[in-house]
């Protein structure tokens, strides 16, 4: 399930990228003391109360301007918005309420979303100056007092947009659906293998590149099983992203990849293996998604008895990281191979949710530790006292050992490989945690 997002907004120079950073934990947006330094929307994630939400922090708007870059930043403000569970609105307290606060409080009500009304530079301690009160005059209730570049009033101000937050809410789809993101480049075919699968046109097919720019759900339904399609913007290197939509659209691309079961990453045959591809389906990798690589456009290329082997070797040299994920060569415009993509993908949904007994994870470690001692270190071995399963969606093992760092990433490695051999785990990340002895 993708997590929930909120958008800090505000005119500019309020302190919104100084509160991002501490909400977030780490210095990711750029601050300083002159307005406009943020133009384009920033994405990072934030924990509070064992809950992760995601956050977006936003160039300052200014309603009424002529100016190009400020109105194509309230136009990337706007963007944010509509895709807000909940907007913080960021005011100055030492300037107090401005006739462009009054704005932009008038169109955050206007949208319809809930709105937390956040007074920043309340830097001293106790109770809030008499200039405070005057910010209930926008009309969006209780103001929480915050100092963000101190830090008070943030836990506040998290609690306030957590209740505003329904987390018990889970998708439509019943739990048999296998939700798969289709991801890719520009141009690759996502949309044409959405048609496909579907039977129908339920997405716009151009070779202009570009042209979806939502992420769309289709429900497909045949002797595979239940399925969910969601098919997404291309997402293309970020010095190539000109456009403010589109650079929204490469946020829809990676909420669907957070959301999905199955990550269908598609190359395009008569291009060949990029860069840019390894980083898209790292991205499905980093968030313990199954994946299946798709080569699509095959019926196109000029084959002869070696393509299909050296295409397989290039890509196992591209997706290095992610050896786990099978190929797949298909033809989203004749359907070649297609039920074949519709097998694998079965396959690795199953895999990614399977559960090992701690029984048979131990047997297996009794045999991969008698193959390859444990490593040393001055004379101080590795023990591995047991390993157990902890999750799924990806499966994650636990090892309990003497010392943690003595369990060298290659040992690591060795034993992940141990456990794919025995079980298969096709198309599936593994994640595996250290625990000393009584931690």
């Amino acid at each position: 399930m993708a997590k929930p997002l909120i958008a800090i907004v505000g005119r500019p120079n309020v302190g919104k990228s100084t509160l991002f950073n501490k909400l977030c934990g780490k210095r990711i947006a750029i601050v300083e003391d002159t307005p406009g330094v943020t133009r384009d929307r920033i994405y990072a994630e934030c924990e509070w109360r064992s809950r992760t939400v995601m956050l977006v922090d936003t160039g300052g708007i200014e309603p009424h301007t002529d100016d190009v870059i400020l109105s194509q930043m309230r136009r990337q403000a706007q963007l944010a918005i509509d895709s807000a569970q909940v907007i913080v609105l960021v005011c100055d307290q030492r300037s107090g309420v401005t006739a462009t606060d009054a704005d932009v409080a008038a169109m955050l009500l206007k949208s319809g979303k809930p709105v937390v009304l956040c007074v920043n530079k309340c830097d001293s301690v106790g109770d809030p100056p008499p200039e405070f009160y005057e910010f209930y005059n926008l009309g969006l209730g209780d103001p929480v007092a915050v100092s963000a570049s101190h830090g008070h009033g943030t836990g506040d101000l998290l609690d306030r947009c957590f209740e505003l937050i329904d987390f018990e809410h889970r998708e439509d789809y019943p739990e048999e659906y296998i939700k798969v993101a289709v991801i890719g480049k520009p141009n690759v075919g996502k949309s044409s293998l959405v048609n496909r699968v579907a039977g129908a046109e339920r997405a716009i097919v151009s070779n202009i590149a570009g042209t979806t720019r939502d992420a769309t759900d289709t429900v497909v339904e045949n002797e595979f099983g239940k399925f969910v399609f969601i098919d997404t913007a291309g997402i293309r290197r970020q010095a190539k992203v000109e456009e403010n939509i589109e650079r929204y659209s490469v946020l829809r691309a990676y909420m669907a990849v957070e959301r999905c079961d199955v990550a269908v990453m598609l190359i395009d045959a008569l291009v060949g293996f990029t860069e840019q591809d390894s980083k898209i389906a790292g991205y499905a990798h980093e968030q313990g998604k199954s994946t299946v690589i798709a080569v699509n456009k095959w019926d196109a290329l000029e084959k002869d008895n070696s393509t299909m082997g050296s295409f397989c070797r290039q890509l196992e040299d591209g997706f290095s990281f992610m050896r786990y994920a099978p190929f797949c060569f298909i033809s989203a415009k004749t359907g070649q191979r297609v039920d074949k993509l519709f097998s694998q993908i079965v396959e690795v949904a199953g895999q990614n949710a399977r559960r090992i007994s701690t029984g048979a994870l131990n047997d297996v470690l009794a045999t991969a530790t008698a193959r390859m001692q444990p490593p040393s270190d001055k004379g101080k071995r590795l023990k591995i006292y047991y390993i157990t399963q902890a999750s799924t969606k990806p499966p994650t093992f636990v090892c309990f050992v003497n010392k943690s760092e003595l369990f060298h990433f290659s040992y690591q490695r060795y034993l992940e490989n141990q456990i794919r051999e025995t079980f298969g785990l096709t198309g599936t990340p593994v994640r595996m945690l250290i625990r000393e002895r009584g931690e």
